[in-house]
């Protein structure tokens, strides 16, 4: 995604080497602190042009939930900027050594595609937060919305600001929770069916219609768009 000019919020996000998982940088503008979320697999050199371009300083990075994908570059992120990584205290395991719940095959394909040994050191800042928590992080306030099912830690962030030209209210950074016409699944380690179904209807249909979503895979999407199209939404909306 091209970088987008906030009402007062610069944001660019671009996907992974792998898995396509979105890593977003967000900041108050040009030249400021900024907050980096998910850096997954490969991100590294593209993360490091969007930092100069924007001349931006990393404050800390925010991590959706702990699934590799989406932390595989988190330590190295962390050592070189001198920041915390903040994750939900339930998923904060998982930084301990995310490759150890993976299928050996996948990390063997993993291994194959990137020509080395897959490695792994925990963060040494690692903070948590918690459902409801409000961070006030390189200027901006996020708010914590803890969506388990996925993972046992699965989290939202939200932002008042929204992208200009959009009519939109409010922002939704939503990890793997909800996606364009989809969710995250659930038949992983640490995975709930019951509880996304709870999260869905208790904490995504909570949310206004007119928020838009940057989810963790694939395309933007707004939460009206996805309560009227998206199946695994739908027929909560209607229960509501």
């Amino acid at each position: 995604m091209k970088p987008s000019r906030l009402v007062g919020v610069l944001v660019t996000g671009f996907p992974a080497a792998a898995f396509a998982t979105n890593c977003y940088v967000v900041a108050p503008a040009a030249g400021q602190d900024c907050v980096i979320v998910d850096p997954g697999i490969g991100v590294l050199d593209q993360l490091a042009e969007v930092l100069a371009e924007h001349r931006l300083r990393p404050a800390a990075v925010l991590l959706t939930h702990g699934h590799f994908d989406h932390v595989y570059s988190v330590t190295p992120v962390c050592g070189a900027h001198g920041v915390a990584a903040v994750i939900h205290p339930d998923d904060a395991y998982r930084l301990k050594d995310p490759l150890r719940t993976l299928d050996p095959a996948l990390v063997a394909m993993f291994e194959q595609q990137f020509g080395q040994a897959a490695t792994w050191a925990e963060p040494e800042d690692v903070r948590v937060v918690g459902d409801g928590d409000l961070l006030e992080l390189a200027g901006l306030s996020w708010r914590v919305l803890h969506a388990p099912g996925h993972t046992e830690g699965s989290v939202m962030f939200t932002l008042d600001q929204v992208p200009d030209g959009i009519e939109a209210r409010s922002t939704v950074l939503s990890g793997d929770v909800l996606f364009a016409g989809s969710i995250g699944r659930t038949d992983l380690p640490g995975g709930d069916h019951a509880a996304m179904v709870r999260s869905l209807r208790e904490k995504v249909l909570a949310l206004p219609d007119d928020a838009l979503v940057l989810p963790g895979h694939g395309p933007a999407t707004s939460i009206g768009r996805e309560r009227g199209t998206n199946p695994y939404l739908t027929q909560l909306a209607q229960e509501i």
